[in-house]
């Protein structure tokens, strides 16, 4: 039977973050990552939109984002690893109202020295084509869309190419001598007496239990630690034996239009003036928060939405999830094309989905243990921008410590993304 110092669960860009930064911190330690699928992020890692932003409300959501981009900047500038980062921009939208609303947000975010530009409807329609006017439009008006008055343009942000990144932590695990066992499904999470008895049918209730090991497609591994970083899995292993993660599958869904032959669209997607890649930023529409995502790369625009209120955790996600064509084509395009008529008639020409690790406490992640099982996810939609800080702390929470060195030298409190201790600031922008 083989025997571990830890075992981490899922080969997602949250489970080789943190799988590196154990084996960075712990040289002499024997560290295995085990995937269910043939290779690293092609779960719902795979499936992201790939963006990052260093603007946020909450001191905790900054401090992951930005030491996190600052280490992926380092990677690209000074280590040569090609992450494709784009410094796109992120463009909310908002009418009179919303805008009123987030101001003294803004003022906040300002005031700690993070930088935005205002602009105002003529400039938008003039820069990008944006119907911001959709008075006397009767189906606007139905769908109860807001005009757009003003958009706040982010410049600290962008896009990454995800898959480079997740081959990035791939290797450096790797070259660190760290194992990964691909195409090797844990079945179940091994529950066993902290001092056993060798009686049958350990452990009983009057015996205190931990997690010693997974039961995978191939036998047993023994592990001092495992490590539950399996995204939107990780509750189908956690509940079977009584744990909680605390975070559960909401599905996404990204449709993708390319702008060839489309004078139009390729007008919107090469929009100038805005950032230094000559491209659209990532931009977010009033209400619904419905966002188009440059694809430049790919001559494309993606769209989709973070719906939330009807739509269903799911129960399964052993499920392949699949795009819905009716989603599009009854939800965003008819609210996008409402602001941007350069999307008149247009259809996806490819569309996948995928799932976010919900946590609808605070949407914010979760790294904590318990009974000798670590639990690493729950960043709802933003483990991309934040998966080098989570990798940190995931490792100095393995190694005991108090507190984890983020990239650049910031230093976090590990019990702040805690369940008992749990210490984060709410975000105030979110799309």
């Amino acid at each position: 039977m083989a025997e571990y110092d830890a075992v981490v669960v899922g080969a997602g860009v949250l489970g080789l973050a943190t799988a590196y930064h154990i084996k960075r911190q712990n040289p002499g330690h024997r560290v295995l990552v085990i995937e269910r699928l043939s290779g690293p992020g092609q779960g719902s890692t795979a499936k992201s939109a790939g963006m990052f932003r260093v603007f946020f409300y909450s001191k905790t959501n900054l401090a992951l984002a930005h030491t996190s981009v600052e280490f992926y900047k380092h990677l690209q500038e000074e280590r040569g690893i090609e992450l494709n980062i784009r410094w796109v921009g992120y463009l909310w939208l908002f009418d009179a109202k919303g805008y009123g609303k987030i101001k003294p947000v803004l003022d906040a975010i300002s005031a700690r020295g993070l930088e935005y530009r205002v602009l105002e409807a003529p400039e938008l329609e003039k820069t990008m084509g944006l119907r911001t006017d959709l008075s006397g439009d009767d189906e606007a008006e139905l769908m109860e869309l807001p005009n757009v008055d003003y958009g706040v343009f982010v410049p600290r942000a962008g896009s990454i190419d995800v898959d480079a990144l997740v081959r990035f932590y791939e290797m450096a695990f790797f070259e660190l001598g760290g194992k990964i066992a691909y195409n090797a499904e844990v079945k179940r999470l091994l529950v066993e007496p902290k001092s056993p008895l060798g009686v049958p049918g350990e452990p009983f209730i009057w015996q205190d239990a931990v997690v010693k090991g997974v039961e995978t497609s191939s036998g047993e591994i023994r592990a001092r630690k495992v490590v539950i970083a399996a995204g939107a899995w990780s509750h189908k292993l956690l509940g079977p034996i009584g744990l909680e993660c605390f975070f559960r599958p909401k599905k996404r869904q990204l449709f993708s239009i390319r702008v060839s032959g489309k004078p139009e669209l390729e007008r919107l997607l090469w929009t100038k003036g805005l950032n230094k890649e000559g491209c659209m930023p990532f931009t977010i529409l009033p209400r619904p928060r419905v966002y188009l995502r440059p694809a430049p790369e790919e001559e494309a625009i993606w769209l989709s939405f973070a719906d939330e209120l009807g739509r269903p955790f799911e129960e399964d996600p052993e499920l392949e999830p699949a795009p819905e064509p009716e989603f599009y084509e009854y939800g965003l395009y008819q609210v996008a094309v409402k602001y941007f008529p350069q999307l008149e008639g247009c259809r996806p020409d490819a569309a996948w989905a995928g799932y976010y690790a919900e946590n609808p406490i605070d949407h914010q992640p979760v790294v904590f243990e318990e009974a000798g099982v670590m639990v690493v996810g729950g960043a709802s939609g933003s483990g991309i921008m934040k998966a080098d800080a989570i990798g940190r702390i995931a490792a100095a929470l393995y190694s005991g410590q108090e507190e984890a060195e983020l990239f650049g030298g910031e230093m976090f409190r590990v019990s702040d993304l805690s369940i008992r201790e749990r210490r984060v600031e709410p975000e105030k922008l979110v799309i």
